[in-house]
C-alpha cells in the first residue's frame, strides 16, 4: 500500500517499515523483581514503562521473562497482560535455580541471534554481571544491547558492557493519577485533551532521546501504536493524523517543519511558557519544605506540588518522569540534588 500521505491515514497500519529496530526482549525477573522491590520501598516491578521505552525505539517481536513463577502470582498476570512469555524455571535451590535460569535465558538469546538474522537489538533485563559474557557474545555477532536494570542491584561491569543501559528508576514505573473531583462535562473534555499531549510530548521527547535523528510525523504515529495498539486519533476528535498534530502545533504543544516527504513533516517539541511555571513551582515546595535538617525527599515531592496544583504532569512537558524534570530543574540552577545513602533516595534542596 502507498504510504505518500501518511498523516491522511494512507499507510498500511500493519506494513513493517524497515528502518524500524527488532527488539527481542529477554528479563531475569526474579533479578529485577527483588531488586525493585528492595531498592523502592517495596513497590512492585511494572513492565509498562519498560514496554513504552522500548516501543520508542523500535517493534519488540520477542518477549520472554524467566523466574519460578510460583513465587510471583501477581506478576504473572501481569505480564501474561503484557503479551509476555512466561519461561518457567522448576524451583530448586539457591544458586542452582539461579544458575538454570541464568544458563536458559543466555541460551534462548544465543539460539535467537541465530535463528532470527532479523532481529537487530537485544534487551537483557537484569543487573547481574553473570549476564557480561552473554552481552559480549551478541555485539560479537554485530546485534545491538540495550540492558536494563535496577540501579541499586545492578553490578557494575554490566552498563558498560551494553550499548546502551536504562535504570528501570529513570523509566518513572506507572504512578498513580491526580486525584480530581467530579467535573462537567467540558472539563472532562479539557482532560482527554491533556492526556494526548502528555502522550505526545512524551513519545516525541523518547524518540529524540533514544534515536537522536529529526522524529518524523510518520515515526511518531508508529511508536504511539507499539505503546497502545488501538490508539486512533478519531477517539479525540480528528479526522487525521496530520490534523491532530496541526492542531497540537496551534496549541504551542508541538512544532512542526517540512519534512523530506510531503505530508510527512518533522515534528518537535514546541517552546511552552507553562514549562518555567512548573519549574519555579517545584523550587517554591521545596523552599517551603526545606528544614534545618535539609531538604524532602524525592519520593512524595509530586503529592506535595499537586496539592498546589492538582494537575501537574511533568509528562505534558516530555519528560519521561519525575527524577528528569527534577534533574532539569537542577541543570537551570533552581534546585540541588544529592544522593542520600541512609534513605536510599535523593535530597532535593534550594539555595
Amino acid at each position: 500500500m502507498s504510504c505518500a500521505d501518511p498523516l491522511g491515514g494512507v499507510c498500511s497500519l500493519w506494513q513493517v517499515i524497515p528502518d524500524d529496530e527488532r527488539i527481542a526482549l529477554f528479563l531475569d525477573y526474579e533479578n529485577l523483581a527483588i531488586g525493585a522491590r528492595e531498592a523502592m520501598g517495596g513497590r512492585k516491578f511494572d513492565f509498562k514503562p519498560v514496554a513504552d521505552a522500548l516501543a520508542e525505539r523500535g517493534r519488540v517481536v520477542s518477549r520472554k521473562a524467566y523466574a519460578d513463577w510460583s513465587m510471583f502470582d501477581d506478576d504473572r498476570r501481569m505480564l501474561t497482560k503484557n503479551h509476555v512469555e512466561l519461561i518457567e524455571i522448576p524451583q530448586r535451590m539457591g544458586t542452582v535455580r539461579k544458575n538454570a535460569a541464568d544458563i536458559k535465558m543466555a541460551v534462548d538469546a544465543v539460539e535467537l541471534a541465530f535463528e532470527r538474522d532479523y532481529v537487530t537489538t537485544f534487551v537483557i533485563g537484569t543487573g547481574d554481571s553473570d549476564f557480561t559474557p552473554l552481552v559480549h557474545k551478541l555485539r560479537e555477532l554485530n546485534k545491538r544491547v540495550i540492558g536494563v536494570g535496577v540501579r541499586a542491584s545492578t553490578s557494575a561491569l554490566l552498563p558498560p558492557a551494553c550499548d546502551e543501559f536504562l535504570f528501570y528508576e529513570n523509566l518513572d514505573p506507572a504512578e498513580a493519577p491526580p486525584t480530581v473531583e467530579a467535573q462537567p462535562a467540558s472539563d472532562d473534555r479539557d482532560r482527554r485533551v491533556d492526556d494526548l499531549e502528555r502522550l505526545i510530548t512524551t513519545t516525541v521527547a523518547g524518540l529524540q532521546r533514544s534515536g537522536g535523528d529529526a522524529v518524523l510525523a510518520s515515526t511518531l504515529k508508529r511508536a504511539l501504536l507499539r505503546k497502545d495498539a488501538t490508539f486512533n486519533e478519531a477517539d479525540y476528535g480528528y479526522r487525521a493524523f496530520g490534523e491532530m498534530l496541526r492542531h497540537l502545533d496551534e496549541r504551542n504543544v508541538l512544532s512542526l517543519a517540512e519534512g523530506p516527504a510531503k505530508g510527512d513533516p518533522v515534528v518537535d517539541l514546541a517552546s511552552n511558557p507553562d514549562e518555567a511555571q512548573a519549574f519555579q513551582l517545584l523550587a517554591s515546595v521545596v523552599k517551603d519544605l526545606q528544614g534545618r535538617n535539609g531538604g524532602p525527599l524525592l519520593s512524595g515531592l509530586k503529592n506535595q506540588l499537586r496539592k498546589r496544583q492538582p494537575d501537574f504532569s511533568e509528562k505534558r512537558f516530555g519528560y519521561g518522569g519525575f527524577l528528569q524534570f527534577c534533574k532539569a530543574a537542577q541543570t537551570r540552577g533552581l534546585v540541588s540534588l544529592s544522593w542520600d545513602d541512609e534513605a536510599s533516595d535523593y535530597v532535593i534542596t534550594v539555595g
